[in-house]
């Protein structure tokens, strides 16, 4: 499953270590309870290969429910089967995602713990 993670398109999508290392992560990796910001909202190849909606129409709903630049952001539930969708608080509104969209909005953690990724391992 790597090898074939390694090669596909998804892979430019997916955070570099470096960037984890800053704290900015997608929100569909969280767990409940994580907070922080959001640093920027952007689908690229992850959202579109994920099998949802094109990547402009995602970026665009996600902008008008809230998720902006700076918005203060906190994961308050977990679906029981696979964590998925989720609920999260943004500002004062609350909004329930599948996972796979809100990996189009990448987070500044302040608190919080991240899922383990399935399926990634050799």
């Amino acid at each position: 499953m790597l090898k074939r993670l390694q090669d596909s398109p998804v892979r430019s999508a997916i955070p570099s270590a470096d960037v984890m290392a800053r704290g900015v992560v997608p929100l569909g990796r969280g767990a409940r309870g994580l907070r922080g910001v959001v640093a920027s909202v952007g689908t690229g190849a992850l959202a579109h290969a994920a099998g949802g909606l094109e990547p402009a129409e995602l970026e665009r709903r996600l902008l008008e429910i809230g998720f902006v630049e700076g918005a203060r952001i906190e994961i308050l539930h977990e679906g029981a089967l696979g964590g998925d969708p989720i609920a999260v608080r943004i500002d004062d509104a609350r909004v329930a995602l599948r996972r796979r969209e809100a990996d189009a909005v990448l987070i500044q953690v302040e608190a919080g713990r991240l899922r383990p990724r399935r399926g990634l391992a050799a």
